[in-house]
């Protein structure tokens, strides 16, 4: 094997080793800034995200933290029958954002954007940048309300419509604390570094 195609392959193997994202959850999940400097491309995609569809860093992050805790291919957990026979998993939700299969495939058409991946930061932050200036569009939600987006997010904006959030408490206190969280997180990040 030549030098050249020897070096090629190592470089792309190189490459491969990157992927989209990392698999495993930042430390102190607690702190924007400590996220942030964790996961230097972030504040990037963040940004780019806040400039193109007007959704706050904050939002976004808290929304990722309660979806994902920032793991680029989380999913959702399999469903057992007879409590050991694994029956799939419980939603085709995927990646840093839990974009279902259908979705996703919706923002792909609409965005034009056929190569987007969904553990890949930049494009899953774009994908909720898309779906809640969406949901702005068709409920009225304003971007910067962390609680009533991730409802609306969460629940589909037909099931928001119908109010089918009113019949799961664990949910409303979810997004009260994701609410919560994204205030907690504005308030960290207009003090620190990493996110300027």
């Amino acid at each position: 094997m030549s030098r050249w195609l020897r070096a090629l392959v190592i470089l792309l193997f190189a490459a491969s080793c990157g992927g989209g994202g990392s698999n495993q959850a930042p430390r102190n999940l607690d702190n924007a800034c400590s996220i942030l400097e964790q996961r230097r491309g972030y504040i990037r995609a963040f940004r780019a995200v806040e400039r193109k569809w007007g959704v706050p860093v904050h939002v976004q992050m808290a929304t990722i933290y309660q979806e994902s805790k920032f793991i680029a291919d989380a999913r959702t957990p399999f469903r057992y029958a007879l409590g050991v026979i694994p029956m799939g998993r419980q939603s085709s939700a995927f990646g840093y954002s839990q974009a279902l299969d259908g979705t996703w495939e919706e923002y792909l058409q609409d965005t034009g954007t056929r190569r987007a991946r969904r553990d890949d930061i930049r494009d899953a932050t774009d994908f909720m940048g898309w779906y809640m200036v969406g949901t702005r569009e068709q409920l009225g939600i304003p971007l910067w309300d962390a609680q009533r987006q991730y409802l609306a997010y969460h629940e589909g904006r037909a099931g928001y419509r119908r109010g089918s959030y009113n019949a799961k408490s664990w949910l409303l206190r979810v997004a009260a604390e994701v609410g919560e969280r994204a205030l907690t997180y504005e308030s960290q990040l207009a003090r620190c570094r990493a996110a300027r």
